[in-house]
């Protein structure tokens, strides 16, 4: 079973809605923070309290990370229900959450807990907020329901897998706008003060016009959970969840997405096309599922101006996450170490950013979520971006495993739905091992995407 024959044959829908044109006309670029209306929210204290009760989806680390940032706020906040498919991650997450909030914080007994594929909708119930927090293939289906529940939303990055998810979120998006319904992603950087600070000065003129620039996650990669005995091929999938696209999205969805929504951000547009190349260069065992271990793309704008995009997933070479772009007047770098600065044409440094005391920005998405929803303020639509460069992510994905310039209508408007016909742990997902324990993965110059 190859993955280029799970998109052979697979056609584009040529009289589907949504063309670029129209999609971007829409909206613009959000950034966080953008005050939107002060019109009392929707959903807000369903409790009829002053307290906040949040329930957490996804209690993995980054799950339980945003848990304790939302409690760590100087809010009167309480975690009043968990979810997760793992009731090992879901206990352990709420232990070492007791462990540093107390019962003043934490009031989740047995009958609140929730696990499998459909217990999130369950969790959402009695909470005023919910964090979503699993891996992001499960995001469209769980933000669509919290909209549906009412709910103020902070969720994580990547908010889709797929150009169908991708949809999902988008048409989400636009229901949470019309309920007035707060929702922060975790695309932090733009809550990250020196991103904040350096990007407004672009966008007042001061570098011109951006005509280029570069972007980079390069690191050593990630975790691997081995295979253990009597795990079905769900589970199995499920606990290596940053291995297999259907999960994860590869490595240039889940973790590059960051550096490409800053360019996205500082472009103030989406790009229309990507083109570049990528494979498995040493990640090539059975241990790491599908994903490539590196992407090179070019995204192009639609004034021409091309940006380049590298991530990788290896260890020995030289490891780089910032961004760099270049103006006609002058050019930016940015780092996610509270650095930047902004240069002339002949080298004067204009300014030279050292926040060293700067708040954390994953905190920093929090206090001022809660902040919005304590003055009974709607204030953040973040969904919109978020959705966007994800798909531009995505876009890349697709020109890496193909070799082919992939424009963005295409890539929006494929029908290919990675997310397995049933979730359910005798279930089988669609991409499945080969004989000898290895997976399928794409052939550039072979493998057909859209």
């Amino acid at each position: 079973m190859n993955l280029y024959l799970i998109f052979k044959n697979i056609r584009m829908d040529k009289n589907k809605q949504n063309q670029r044109r129209d999609f971007i006309k829409t909206s613009a670029v959000l950034t966080g923070g953008a005050l939107l209306s002060s019109i009392p929210l929707a959903g807000a204290y369903a409790s009829g309290s002053d307290t906040i009760k949040i329930a957490l989806i996804g209690c993995g680390s980054r799950g339980t990370g945003a848990a304790f940032q939302a409690l760590s706020t100087k809010f009167n906040l309480k975690l009043v229900a968990m979810a997760d498919a793992f009731p090992d991650k879901l206990e352990k997450s709420h232990k070492s959450l007791l462990a540093k909030f107390g019962t003043e914080k934490i009031s989740v007994p047995e009958d609140k807990k929730f696990t499998g594929f459909e217990g999130y909708k369950s969790a959402m119930e009695d909470a005023d907020v919910v964090l979503l927090c699993t891996p992001p293939g499960f995001r469209p289906a769980h933000f669509a329901e919290a909209v549906k529940q009412n709910k103020q939303i902070f969720m994580e990055k990547p908010v889709a897998t797929d150009s169908p998810g991708i949809r999902s979120v988008l048409a989400t998006a636009e229901e949470a706008k019309r309920k007035k319904l707060n929702v922060v992603v975790g695309l932090q950087r733009h809550y990250q003060k020196n991103y904040r600070e350096l990007i407004k000065r672009v966008h007042q003129g001061e570098l011109g016009d951006i005509i280029g620039g570069q972007v980079y996650w390069n690191s050593g990669g990630v975790w691997v959970n081995p295979r253990q005995p009597n795990q079905t091929e769900m589970e199995y999938q499920m606990r290596n969840w940053y291995y297999f696209n259907w999960l994860c999205g590869d490595h240039i969805v889940e973790q590059h997405v960051h550096n490409i929504d800053v360019a996205n951000w500082v472009k103030n547009k989406y790009p229309v096309s990507a083109y570049g190349a990528g494979g498995r260069f040493l990640r090539t065992g059975k241990d790491y599922g599908e994903i490539f271990d590196n992407h090179s793309i070019e995204f192009v704008y639609d004034d021409g101006t091309v940006i380049s995009s590298q991530c990788r997933h290896f260890t020995g070479g030289a490891n780089r996450v910032d961004e760099s772009f270049q103006g006609t007047k002058g050019k930016i770098f940015l780092d996610s170490s509270n650095r930047g600065k902004i240069w002339d044409h002949k080298g004067k440094v204009l300014v030279n950013y050292e926040g060293k005391n700067d708040a954390n920005p994953y905190q920093t998405e929090h206090d001022e979520l809660f902040a919005a929803i304590t003055a009974n303020q709607y204030k953040f639509a973040d969904a919109d971006n978020a959705a966007k460069s994800t798909m531009t992510a995505i876009m890349g994905r697709y020109a890496s495993y193909s070799g082919d310039v992939i424009k963005w209508d295409d890539a929006l408007n494929s029908n290919i739905n990675l997310m397995p016909d049933r979730l359910a742990w005798d279930a089988l997902p669609k991409i499945l091992p080969n004989f000898d324990g290895t997976y399928p993965h794409a052939i550039p110059g072979v493998t057909k995407v859209i």
